[in-house]
């Protein structure tokens, strides 16, 4: 079987698309990485956010152990025991 030459046209079309195909590839691999570190400090920043949570409610039970039911304004600082 003959060979036939490609056109300089046909060439530069060709190795464009090789070309771009190339740095979507390289650009994907990219935000994959992004999204694997992204994904990882969402699980460390969840977990804190469950340890805060319980630290929060620890902490407002020994307050309605020690003041009862009610209700505390942070701006004055104050307890108002419920009705």
């Amino acid at each position: 079987m003959a060979s036939k030459k490609l056109s300089e046209s046909e060439l530069s079309k060709l190795t464009d698309f090789q070309s771009r195909n190339n740095d979507i590839v390289v650009q994907v691999g990219a935000a994959e990485i992004r999204i694997d570190t992204l994904d990882r400090q969402k699980e460390e920043l969840l977990e804190k956010f469950q340890i805060l949570q319980k630290e929060q409610a620890e902490f407002g039970e020994g307050l309605q152990k020690k003041y009862g039911e009610g209700n505390i304004d942070l701006e004055k600082g104050e307890f108002t025991a419920a009705e």
